[in-house]
């Protein structure tokens, strides 16, 4: 995974052709494949295939002699790409913990220092130890939200306080709550 916080590296990676190359270039190919495979002229793929990789999201997996002239083999940096959403998002953090971008910011700050450590971690040949706890509960009107939230600090900063332990390794534990999106079939 690859976190990418430069905004001139997102707008490349955004056009559908080369989203379409990143996902696809999880697996080695040269541009003969990748021309022949998406249907697409050797110049207008080999074009967006440099720029991918000056980005430093391709690499060259290998090179071979091919008839003459050494034909590379590009695959991308990373399985997958995590864009920062502080790149796209200019929000800032308002504290209230009942506000939805109090919520977007939170939630971004977790996605950047979680890659970050990721990426580090699997550099090093190390695991990551996280946990993820996930819930759903049904109010009966949005008036409980307030004391859902109040009860649930409250049980979340007891438990905490019983563990804490001065020179322990500190864990960073965000709990957020949003609306559940409706359920599509295919969800259900």
């Amino acid at each position: 995974m690859a976190l990418l916080e430069q905004p001139e590296k997102v707008r490349l990676a955004l056009s559908p052709l080369r989203r379409q190359l990143l996902e696809r270039l999880r697996e080695p190919a040269s541009a003969a494949q990748l021309a022949a495979e998406l249907d697409i002229p050797r110049q207008k793929l080999g074009y967006h295939l440099r720029l991918l990789e000056q980005a430093g999201l391709l690499e060259v997996a290998e090179e071979r002699q091919r008839r003459g002239f050494q034909e590379r083999v590009m695959q991308a940096v990373a399985g997958a790409f995590v864009v920062d959403p502080q790149v796209v998002s200019a929000s800032s953090m308002s504290g209230d913990r009942l506000a939805a971008e109090h919520l977007i910011e939170t939630s971004a700050q977790t996605v950047r220092h979680v890659a970050r450590m990721q990426s580090k971690a699997e550099e090093q040949g190390k695991r990551l130890l996280t946990f993820t706890i996930e819930a759903t509960v049904h109010l009966e009107s949005p008036a409980d939200l307030h004391r859902f939230s109040d009860e649930l600090a409250s049980a979340v900063a007891e438990v905490a306080a019983s563990f804490d332990v001065p020179g322990g390794r500190p864990y960073r534990l965000v709990i957020g709550g949003h609306p559940a999106p409706a359920q599509t079939g295919a969800d259900s």
